[in-house]
Parts: C-alpha cells; sequence; structure tokens
C-alpha cells in the first residue's frame, strides 16, 4: 500500500534541502580530506584523469552532464528545469565540500591514527547517504547521479534503495576496469569506496525511515508514474 500525502510547503522543503546539502558536503568532505577511497563517480574519474590527461573537474563536469543525457532518455522527455537543476546542484555543491574540506585539513584530519581515520571515512559514507535521502525525498534539484538513482528507484524497482544504487554504480565500475586494463593500476579505490559500493544504497533506505521520517518523496510523477509523493512511514511498497 502507497500512502497519498499533501507535498510539502517551499519554505519547510528549502529547510530540509540545505541540512542535506551540508550533512552531504560534510561526508564528501571526510573521504576527500581522509584520502581512504573516492566515491565510485569521483574514482571512476581520477582513473579517467590519470589514463587521458584530462583535468579532474572538467571529467567530472562532463561525467555529470553524461549522466544528465542518460536521465532524460530513461524518462523519454526533455525537462529543462530538471536539467537546469542537476547542473545548478553540481557547482556551488563542489565548492563548498572543497571548502570543508580545505577546514578538515587546516585541523590536522590526516594526522590522526589510521584506525580513527577508517571510521571518521566511514562516517563520511553514512553522511552521504543521509544527505541523499533527505534531498531525494525533498526533490527540488538533485546532482545528476542522484537523480539517475532516484529515477531508476521508483520507475523499475517500487522504490528499492539497494538495487537502484547498485545499478547506478555500473558505468563507473565499468570505466574503472576499462583503465585498469589499459594502465595496469588503478586510483582513488580504498575502504571508503568499497563501502560505499556494498552498503550505501541500503544506508539511504534506512535513512528514509529514520532521519526526518515524517519527511516524504515529492514530485515522483516523472520517475514512478502519476505519484506526487511517497510516505515511507509504515506498510508500503518501498523497500530498502
Amino acid at each position: 500500500m502507497i500512502n497519498q500525502a499533501k507535498q510539502l510547503p517551499i519554505t519547510e522543503s528549502i529547510v530540509y534541502f540545505v541540512i542535506s546539502i551540508f550533512v552531504n558536503a560534510l561526508g564528501n568532505a571526510l573521504t576527500v580530506s581522509l584520502n581512504l577511497g573516492s566515491a565510485l563517480w569521483t574514482a571512476s574519474s581520477v582513473n579517467v584523469t590519470q589514463f587521458t590527461g584530462i583535468p579532474l573537474d572538467v571529467m567530472l563536469f562532463a561525467f555529470g552532464v553524461a549522466v544528465v543525457i542518460i536521465n532524460t532518455l530513461i524518462i523519454h522527455k526533455i525537462e529543462w528545469h530538471r536539467i537546469l537543476g542537476n547542473l545548478i546542484f553540481m557547482v556551488p555543491f563542489s565548492y563548498l565540500i572543497g571548502l570543508i574540506t580545505q577546514l578538515l585539513l587546516s585541523f590536522g584530519i590526516n594526522e590522526l591514527p589510521l584506525t580513527v581515520r577508517i571510521i571518521l571515512d566511514l562516517v563520511g559514507i553514512c553522511f552521504i547517504s543521509m544527505g541523499i535521502s533527505i534531498y531525494q525525498r525533498v526533490n527540488l534539484i538533485l546532482h545528476p547521479c542522484d537523480d539517475l538513482m532516484q529515477i531508476i528507484r521508483f520507475r523499475f524497482f517500487k522504490g528499492n534503495a539497494t538495487i537502484a544504487q547498485l545499478l547506478t554504480f555500473a558505468p563507473p565500475i565499468v570505466i574503472v576496469i576499462l583503465c585498469w586494463i589499459e594502465q595496469q593500476h588503478v586510483y582513488a579505490i580504498n575502504i571508503g569506496t568499497i563501502f560505499a559500493l556494498i552498503f550505501q544504497g541500503t544506508l539511504v533506505g534506512v535513512f528514509d525511515k529514520s532521519v526526518f521520517p515524517t519527511l516524504k518523496h515529492q514530485h515522483l510523477h516523472n520517475a514512478s508514474g502519476d505519484m506526487k509523493s511517497l510516505n515511507l512511514s509504515g506498510h508500503t511498497q518501498v523497500r530498502n
């Protein structure tokens, strides 16, 4: 059973969105500053950069644009507000991650014992998953990769975040493998990357139910039929 619910007021949506951005940016900054494995899309970009010499920021933007095109093909229509939102999300979000990363490095986070750094890196992945969970439910604007996961999740798998995230990770995994075949070396892959591969989708589903549990998925009509919002509490078709 899927419970219908009214849409959030715009002010409330913005508050949730801002919270999610800072949580996600902090998580990404932790993983970047600790250098214990980048997220899979970032790792694939790093490997392509090493192989081609194209600057990393250019590759990250190019991958984002490529995913925007994939999203458009999946939903079978061009939605300019969605595309613009994807592109707007990428630039300031990356800048915020950079600022927090520099702040963490200034505090000497890399001088902590290895065990503590590993724990913090895994906490960073959890923060990333929590941020994704919140702003996917708000669904104002999304990073293209998170938008892809959202589309796959509700269009094909009845809200199953674990399967959707694994499928979203398939392209960067293939890219990393191809680069490894050509270079005989893999870059930016470490414990954080493996943890994200195995657990990130499941964590998104868990946080859907445990962090702001009354917050429902908004504006899902483009990804899953005519549904405007879903309540993930109680007995629904949404699964981890």
